[in-house]
């Protein structure tokens, strides 16, 4: 079923539709909170975007745009979660456990996920939603608030940056 008639439906009040739409879209949802925000916020913030989505669903003016929409509420959500974190004074952390996805335990995965983490935020979105996520030029755009052109070029901007820190590890191809 798409997207666009789950919208409609859970509009109506079926239950089962959202459910639908949850169970579709929160492992994207969540895979993207990651790799902004580390394993240790993703739940707290995925759960505030679902919190949004139920509110705004009422309001979402093109059912067919659903996913740009979904991935705006969480950029949001990102955005409000790390300025909270800028405003509070610094406090050492203790250093993050390690995942239990048994992929992360991979060195490429490892070096690729901490290179990842060492954007800036701007650059390190970008390649998220573009690569991650699998959205179009267009929707990264209309998600960032940006022009497709600032796109390609935080694209372009985060490749090299990546590559640069990469290769600064001793990643090799």
């Amino acid at each position: 079923m798409t997207d666009e008639l789950l919208v409609v439906r859970c509009r109506l009040g079926e239950r089962e539709a959202f459910a639908e739409l949850v169970r579709t879209w929160h492992d994207p949802v969540w895979n993207y909170v990651r790799r902004m925000l580390g394993p240790s916020r993703a739940d707290d913030v995925a759960q505030e975007v679902w919190v949004a989505v139920v509110r705004g669903l009422p309001r979402l003016k093109e059912p067919g745009g659903f996913a740009p929409w979904l991935f705006t509420i969480a950029r949001r959500a990102v955005a409000d979660r790390l300025r909270e974190e800028y405003a509070r004074p610094e406090i050492p952390l203790e250093e993050e456990q390690a995942s239990a996805d048994p992929a992360d335990a991979l060195v490429d995965r490892a070096d690729l996920l901490a290179g990842l983490s060492g954007l800036p935020v701007r650059e390190r979105e970008v390649l998220v939603l573009f690569y991650l996520q699998d959205l179009s030029l267009e929707d990264c755009a209309r998600i960032c608030a940006v022009p497709v052109g600032t796109v390609k070029s935080r694209l372009s901007r985060a490749r090299r940056m990546l590559r640069d820190q990469l290769t600064e590890r001793g990643y090799r191809r």
